[in-house]
């Protein structure tokens, strides 16, 4: 059950000014998680992450197979200008890029997708 109403498919966006709001979501191992909060501490506006202790990343494979890796996400709200620097101080401080997922923010709310899963097609 969602507390969405199912508007069926949408083209719109949440957007302004600072360009189109993502929905930026990392991957990160339980260790190394107060050294990415640490990081995001360093970005040039502020990051009021959520935090999916017992996440996972499920990943669809090409021939249908899914795979699930236990990790832990840590997911914010940015506007589309933001994620070269989110990505550039990722990759400063010795985080991959390919830890980062982004999502349109309208098209994870309507999905309800806050769930601590990240969806990956491989």
């Amino acid at each position: 059950m969602s507390a969405w109403p199912n508007l069926g498919p949408t083209t719109a966006v949440l957007s302004g000014a600072s360009g189109r709001l993502i929905s930026i979501t990392i991957a990160v191992e339980p260790r190394l998680l107060e050294n990415l909060l640490e990081t995001l501490s360093q970005l040039s506006f502020p990051v009021n992450p959520q935090i999916y202790h017992q996440g996972s990343i499920l990943s669809t494979h090409p021939e249908g197979d899914r795979e699930a890796k236990a990790t832990t996400l840590v997911e914010f709200p940015a506007y589309e200008r933001d994620l070269a620097e989110v990505e550039s101080v990722m990759e400063a401080y010795g985080f991959s890029r390919d830890s980062v997922y982004v999502r349109d923010m309208l098209e994870e709310l309507h999905a309800g997708t806050g769930n601590g899963v990240v969806i990956r097609y491989n």
